[in-house]
């Protein structure tokens, strides 16, 4: 049965190495380890720094919520302001940033089937595909979807099977 991640045991936030664990974590994500610092204590994990987007910063909280033995996470990164030109770069990122959540919202809820799921993202409108086992798993991974922060529309063609 495969692990929901590729470390050699659970990364845990009691652990001593639990810093490095955390900030392995983060680089294996659409999030900036790189500009987010790391605090551990008692299990409550404090991240400071900068995110690109407010997606990021959400997924940064959510890759560190899945951490065991994290009690609480107090996310204190800053999002940069979006630049007044044109926005089509930072469109890319959050788009990716969106995709990336919507996998991992799908992936970590017990009721829906990631590994048989494609999703793409273009503008806001984030596009399902693949296969649902049933109509009700269907309308979850919708209403899973439409919950990412980000998502203006969701489009599911996803085909169920019989």
């Amino acid at each position: 049965m495969p692990t929901r991640n590729a470390w050699p045991r659970t990364p845990c936030a009691t652990c001593p190495e639990s810093r490095r664990w955390i900030t392995q974590l983060l680089l294996k994500g659409n999030v900036s380890a790189v500009n987010t610092k790391v605090d551990v204590k008692d299990g409550v994990v404090t991240l400071t720094g900068n995110a690109d987007s407010m997606a990021q910063k959400e997924l940064t909280t959510a890759y560190v919520k899945d951490v065991e033995g994290v009690k609480d996470v107090k996310n204190e990164l800053t999002v940069a302001d979006a630049p007044a030109a044109s926005p089509s770069l930072s469109d890319r990122i959050d788009d990716a940033s969106i995709t990336a959540q919507v996998k991992y919202a799908l992936l970590t809820h017990k009721s829906t089937s990631a590994l048989k799921t494609s999703v793409t993202t273009n503008d806001g409108t984030v596009v399902i595909e693949g296969e649902a086992a049933s109509d009700a798993e269907r309308d979850l991974v919708t209403h899973i979807a439409k919950g990412v922060h980000g998502v203006k529309e969701v489009t599911n063609n996803m085909q169920v099977k019989d």
